[in-house]
């Protein structure tokens, strides 16, 4: 049932696109390779602006936890640390906070790099949204529009795709027959019922040793033996296959119809980088539980990303902790086989007295090891870990002046399925959130950011010279594919020549400016086969969080393993004493 619940939490309610879950999509390149800040170690944030300390280092030398990296999950991790009255410092190597979820400013256009679909940021209680439980812990909230249709360019047709429990049956009638709604209404009827199962625990109640007996099973017993029992005999036998590949359920549905099978692929790739092959059924029921239940609707936030970051880091300050922004970690030192501290790049070492948290990937967090301290299987494990592929972005920015005044904020493009969601030049995501949060451009202008979602092979790009004519050549050949669904999806007011800001991301970018190895998405981890590593390491009181652990990659998950990390270094009590200030 734990496991059931906690797997579920990978694809909840926050999202790359179009689907919060849809993958929630974590990965952001920065901005065009040509295109960025100046860096000098040691900056500090404070209330959300960025200010330099005069030493150019951070006030101390020693701290209860340091934490690598301020990605969501790092932040996360910081901040509920915090609320609990730990000492924590997070060192960020950017000169922007939130990692793959940054947003960045050009010209007055404001840009996400990475996630930018979201839902379940307002829910509260127990059965809410990782992300949203952490704010809620922390008493900080993001602001934001709702809507609930995006646009969707598929061989089939375009339409407006609707959520909630009848609106897509229409869809799917008028654009892929009454045989796809037949299919579609006995897939509804066999998850929803699992969702009960998939959100019976508090994703803050976990934590990574055995107090979670406690924290989460004791605590929730009652409610756990009431949610069975409601179920019914058979859909409780049905929630042991939560931990089965999607296609399974599918299969044993019976489920046959092509388009119902690719818009589910189509799902699955979006929530978590996999087709329904490989994705875990507690995903997918939660999200079919967040998108077709009545009255659901997608958020975004007022600010876009930098709105979530800011919520997260205004609750870090707010309780004590700090940031460091242009603070490089050299490396992880280990003395007496655990982890004492980090070294910056600066040369300054920074002792934690309890604990060190890596929010970088699995193999960029192997790097900042001595070699010498790493156990071989943890390191071959590492190594022979699959990746998903890596990303091309594209950001714009235009004139609004000619565009129909009816642009939706969400756009998702399918060239052929025959070729599979997860090949290569072919399925193109589009975000125009200026539709709905004029903010974040200048006064009658638009902003979009358009990209191939972990379909483009680093290879192609591997040992390229950033300045060479060939990379150039390279990213106009391959960001072609965006520029023809750009044009698709905005309609005929749009003009290359005519935007204002044109930048163009590559895996090289990914890799340079989020430090991912190989610009890689994350872990390619198939359900069935193999799971999440958990938050603890060989070398003691070494953690990670992230999208390398368990739960798995995305803004929802990425969250809930930063609460996994924080629960486990404080004492059952103090765990126990936050879920009841938050009343669940």
């Amino acid at each position: 049932m734990l496991c059931h619940a906690m797997n579920a939490m990978r694809g909840v309610s926050v999202g790359v696109f179009p689907c919060n879950v849809m993958r929630v999509r974590k990965y952001c390149s920065r901005i065009d390779d040509d295109h960025h800040h100046s860096h000098s170690n040691g900056r500090i944030r404070k209330g959300g602006v960025v200010v330099r300390n005069s030493s150019n280092k951070v006030d101390e030398t020693e701290t209860d936890v340091i934490v690598i990296g301020s990605g969501i999950g790092g932040l996360s991790c910081a901040a509920l640390l915090a609320r609990y009255e730990q000492d924590v410092v997070v060192f960020e190597s950017h000169d922007h906070a939130g990692g793959a979820a940054h947003s960045f400013d050009v010209k007055g256009y404001k840009f996400d790099s990475g996630p930018s679909l979201f839902s379940g940021l307002q829910s509260r209680g127990p059965q809410a949204n990782p992300l949203a439980q952490v704010l809620d812990a922390l008493g900080e909230s993001v602001p934001c529009a709702t809507y609930d249709s995006w646009m969707v360019h598929v061989p089939e047709a375009d339409f407006l795709s609707r959520i909630g429990p009848t609106e897509f049956l229409k869809d799917l009638h008028n654009y892929a027959g009454p045989e796809a709604v037949q299919e579609w209404q006995k897939l509804l009827d066999a998850v929803l019922p699992l969702s009960t199962a998939a959100m019976a625990l508090p994703p803050l109640s976990v934590r990574g040793d055995f107090g979670v007996l406690y924290t989460a099973a004791a605590r929730y017993a009652p409610s756990l033996f009431n949610t069975f029992f409601q179920m019914g005999p058979q859909a409780a036998l049905r929630s042991t296959q939560l931990l089965s590949p999607f296609s399974q359920i599918l299969d044993s549905l019976q489920l046959k119809n092509p388009f119902i099978r690719n818009w589910i692929d189509l799902l699955s790739f979006l929530l978590a980088g996999v087709k329904s092959d490989s994705i875990l059924s507690a995903e997918m029921v939660y999200m079919f539980a967040e998108w077709y239940k009545p009255g659901g609707c997608l958020e975004y936030p007022l600010d876009g990303a930098a709105g979530i970051v800011d919520a997260l880091i205004r609750g870090l300050e707010k309780f004590g902790g700090r940031i460091s922004l242009q603070s490089h970690v050299e490396k992880i030192v280990v003395e007496n086989d655990r982890a004492i501290g980090v070294k910056l790049r600066s040369g300054q070492f920074i002792r934690a007295k309890k604990a060190v948290v890596s929010n970088a990937s699995m193999w960029d967090t192997l790097k900042l090891l001595p070699q010498e301290v790493v156990p071989k299987s943890y390191s071959n494990r590492i190594n022979t870990t699959s990746q998903c592929e890596s990303f091309m972005h594209l950001h714009l920015g235009f004139d609004a002046e000619g565009i129909r005044s009816d642009l939706g904020i969400h756009h998702i493009v399918v060239n052929d399925w025959e070729r599979g969601v997860d090949a290569d030049q072919n399925v193109v995501l589009i975000s125009v959130p200026s539709v709905l949060t004029p903010n974040l451009a200048p006064i009658g202008k638009h902003v979009l950011h358009a990209y191939l979602p972990g379909t483009e092979p680093f290879e192609l790009w591997e040992g390229l010279d950033r300045k060479s004519a060939e990379y150039r050549n390279l990213k106009a050949q391959r960001s072609e594919i965006m520029w023809r669904a750009v044009e698709r999806a905005v309609g005929p007011g749009f003009s290359r020549e005519k935007c204002e800001v044109k930048l163009v991301g590559s895996p090289l970018t990914h890799q340079r400016f989020l430090r991912r190895n190989r610009g890689t998405y994350g872990p390619a981890i198939q359900a069935g086969t193999d799971t999440f590593p958990g938050h603890s390491t060989p070398i003691p009181h070494l953690y990670c969080c992230g999208d390398s652990t368990f739960p798995g990659i995305g803004v929802p998950a990425v969250a809930a393993s930063g609460a996994i990390v924080a629960n486990s270094l404080v004492s059952v009590s103090q765990h126990s004493q936050l879920l009841d200030a938050i009343g669940i």
